[in-house]
């Protein structure tokens, strides 16, 4: 309890200090003859000053107030605005869907890869066996099975390829079609 005694003092006397200090700055300063202006001429070109720099203020009033006004027509403007068409949020859609339709092609391009390297290196295996005269069975398998996948990678890559184009033309033809729809009902 005496510590938070102890800062609840502290806090008085520095609010005091800070009270004392405000009443201080407050309190007008007493003018020395070093201030008063020497000669009249001087009392002209600190009024024309004065003049210039108020004349200068207001013009940036003015150029503010503009500038104010101009950007409330165009946040006015740009609330009026009305929201995307449907048409948009269709061809929102698209893109999704193409986008999904690449990255899908993306990962099986780099299954591909991977099982091609393989293939690759159970060869390079194979041959060094060879060279050696060892006929390892298990490097025939091994072979094979990285063969297969090579294979498998191949074919979900053309797969996943075919879904892209596919996933590309169906807006079109589907457009097409209400199109050719939409001429019978005129005729």
């Amino acid at each position: 309890m005496t510590e938070i005694d102890e800062l609840q003092g502290r806090l008085t006397r520095a609010l005091d200090r800070i009270a004392q200090g405000v009443t201080q700055l407050s309190a007008p300063m007493p003018v020395s003859e070093e201030d008063l202006p020497a000669e009249p001429a001087e009392d002209a070109v600190s009024a024309a000053e004065i003049a210039r720099l108020t004349e200068l203020l207001d013009e940036e009033k003015i150029a503010n107030s503009q500038l104010e006004e101009r950007n409330r027509a165009l946040n006015a403007r740009l609330s009026e605005t009305p929201a995307p068409a449907p048409a948009d949020a269709a061809l929102q859609e698209q893109f999704a869907a193409q986008r999904e339709s690449m990255a899908e092609l993306d990962s099986e391009l780099q299954r591909l890869r991977l099982s091609n390297e393989m293939l690759r290196k159970s060869c390079e295996d194979m041959r060094v066996a060879l060279q050696d005269g060892l006929g390892e069975p298990h490097l025939i398998n091994q072979a094979m099975l990285a063969e297969l996948e090579s294979l498998r990678s191949a074919r979900a890559v053309e797969q996943a390829e075919l879904r892209a184009v596919l996933g590309a033309i169906e807006p079109v033809l589907s457009e097409s079609s209400g199109l050719a729809a939409q001429q019978e009902t005129v005729q």
